[in-house]
């Protein structure tokens, strides 16, 4: 008699890869493919085969079991060299010495670390700035859209604040947020040559090197003081270990944060309906917010975890040795967990918050509650002083970058409105 397991994981091998497109071309479409190859999906990225996770339930099991780690020594891919450093996305994985890239205790000692540095209270602290920043793009975004001017709202306004936010929480110069703005533009960006790409990479850590010891002999009021200096958790971080936070941090966060922005206007441009519920108050911006996290995730598929022995997935199996994908935006849509109407944004959703987004477990995003606090005062910032935004294109006009993991449109263009 043939195992169901064995029948199941051969079947899933034979069945072609959904091919993941490093030009996001078709985003629908592809998250329809891999969402219909099942809990366990096959997948190609740029030729290096991997798993993704489509379901929310076993993407929550999975992200808490301690067989699937960040150590990229466990991918049987890399240690057998069939990966190397020229594969485009292993900068994403190979980034470093960081609470991202390490588990158990480690990981424990070094997250820590950044919850002491990014704290509520130190949240709370930094509001003002974030409304000042808002009022000042704002103020920009007006200035470019006047006499019926097209503007790019991406550009302008949503691109912009979460590094302005980020570097002023890391206190680097904001004369350096244009630089790390097309520094992270070419890291994610697919058409960037991998020799340019792990030229960036290592400039980036010279820039953070830099930082953190300038930050080492002058503490100040800022994250990477905070992170030098915090005292709980064991030993103290290497120079090694806070320029890898600090990197991987700053990619993370300003990125998210932009496709929040955007995800959520365009989501609601395209649903005037919904709109004026949220401007005449009846559904509070939260609501908006949680409900773009699910619908449309700022990061597609998130890269990537390594099973240290066989792992059941359903009736199948993710062998011992292989890369996993969490892709969130399939996992976001998913009917069993949030309903047959997955697939439509609706503010009204009972319990919005039930997706996980950021992510679930010991490596649920640190920057989580930051990327929500500038959104919630972005997001009726912008309709309060531009009730009439509407797109300057059609919608089907909107194209995504050439970002593999993120959602990431080119532009976003817009006409202010009467």
């Amino acid at each position: 008699m043939t195992c169901p397991h064995a029948a199941a994981q051969a079947a899933a091998a034979q069945a072609a890869p959904v091919v993941i497109d490093p030009m996001v071309r078709d985003l629908a479409g592809e998250t329809a493919r891999i969402a219909a190859a099942g809990p366990l999906a096959r997948i190609d990225l740029l030729g290096v085969p991997a798993w993704a996770v489509t379901r929310h339930a076993d993407a929550r099991r999975l992200l808490v079991d301690p067989r699937l780690v960040k150590d990229l020594n466990a991918w049987d891919l890399w240690t057998g060299g069939t990966v190397t450093r020229a594969w485009p996305l292993i900068g994403m994985i190979d980034a470093g010495r960081s609470m991202f890239t390490v588990d158990g205790e480690e990981h424990r000692r070094l997250r820590a670390k950044t919850s002491q540095a990014l704290t509520p209270r130190r949240l709370e602290a930094i509001r003002p700035d974030i409304e000042k920043f808002t009022a000042e793009l704002l103020d920009a975004l007006e200035e470019g859209g006047r006499d019926g001017a097209v503007v790019d709202l991406k550009a302008v306004f949503a691109q912009p604040l979460p590094m302005r936010v980020v570097g002023m929480l890391m206190g680097v110069d904001p004369r350096a947020n244009a630089m790390l703005t097309r520094q992270y533009k070419k890291f994610f960006s697919m058409l960037t040559p991998q020799d340019e790409r792990l030229a960036l990479l290592a400039d980036l850590d010279v820039f953070y090197t830099e930082l953190v010891r300038a930050k080492t002999a002058l503490p100040t009021d800022d994250l990477t003081s905070a992170l030098i200096l915090a005292d709980e958790g064991g030993e103290p971080l290497t120079e090694e270990e806070v320029v890898g936070n600090l990197k991987a941090m700053v990619a993370a966060g300003h990125e998210t944060t932009i496709g929040l922005v955007l995800n959520a206007v365009r989501a609601l441009l395209a649903h005037p309906e919904q709109l004026r519920m949220v401007l005449d108050g009846e559904v509070p911006w939260e609501a908006v917010i949680e409900e773009t996290l699910r619908w449309d995730t700022p990061t597609t598929h998130l890269l990537m975890r390594f099973a240290t022995e066989d792992v059941e997935v359903g009736d199948a199996v993710i062998p011992k040795g292989e890369g996993v994908v969490i892709s969130y935006r399939v996992i976001g849509r998913d009917p069993e967990r949030h309903g047959p109407d997955a697939d439509a944004f609706d503010v009204t959703r009972p319990a919005p918050g039930r997706h996980m987004t950021f992510g679930h477990g010991p490596h649920i995003c640190p920057g989580a509650a930051l990327s929500r606090v500038e959104v919630g005062i972005a997001l009726p910032a912008l309709f309060a002083r531009f009730p009439d935004l509407r797109l300057a294109v059609p919608d089907a006009g909107l194209r995504n970058l050439p970002v593999m993991t993120q959602n990431d449109l080119e532009s976003f263009p817009v006409l202010l409105g009467t």
